[in-house]
């Protein structure tokens, strides 16, 4: 085989990698991200201003959104839902969810809560105790049961139906971006993971992020 026949194929094979697809896809929205922050420099408001003029979140969403976690090393995961009326690993909740591409956007979602820490371990912002969530989608990204990484690198588990969907849609978690919550963003409660279920989760949640 020749050199650029080599080359090729180590091309397309990296192309197929989640890993690289997930890093080119990061990438990708750094870039987005820094690009936004220049061409918004100028509206940014003087002291003083009210912040709703410049279109971002106001009030307790925009003061509650928090990066994703990046660091921090291993996230200890453990099942430890409460009756308590407070978000615990292992349910579902509702909170304004930030974009991944620009934290001054979002959107009400269910997220299921996977673990707590505090804030100075997996980021740079906040303050306290965070939780640490994962998305909730109710389109169809895998078969029933299973778990599936799809063209942009993100990885879904399937957890099927439960009381956070009103009109009993199987739901999919995202396992490979950890959302950062401040307790205050949660909305209200919506339902929790049986053991197998959140287990299940937990284990793709360590595989993907290499734990």
């Amino acid at each position: 085989m020749s050199l650029i026949s080599r080359l090729g194929t180590a091309l397309r094979t990296a192309v197929r990698s989640p890993s690289v697809r997930r890093s080119a896809r990061r990438l990708s929205r750094t870039a987005v991200r820094a690009v936004k922050q220049s061409t918004s420099a100028d509206r940014r408001p003087r002291a003083g201003s009210d912040p709703r003029s410049t279109g971002g979140p106001s009030g307790a969403e925009g003061s509650h959104a928090l990066a994703d976690r990046r660091s921090g090393g291993v996230l200890t995961l453990a099942y430890a839902p409460h009756a308590d009326d407070r978000p615990d690993p292992g349910e579902v909740v509702w909170a304004w969810v930030p974009y991944e591409e620009d934290l001054t956007q979002g959107k009400d979602r269910p997220v299921l809560v996977i673990a707590e820490e505090g804030a100075d371990r997996g980021g740079s912002d906040g303050s306290g105790p965070v939780l640490v969530a994962l998305m909730l989608t109710s389109r169809d990204r895998t078969a029933d049961g299973a778990v599936a990484t799809d063209e942009h690198g993100s990885t879904w588990v399937d957890i099927g139906a439960g009381d956070w969907d009103r009109q009993g849609r199987p739901s999919e978690v995202r396992a490979d971006r950890l959302l950062r919550l401040s307790p205050e963003a949660v909305r209200r409660e919506g339902g929790r993971l049986d053991r197998e279920r959140y287990d299940r989760v937990a284990a793709a949640v360590r595989d993907v992020h290499g734990w």
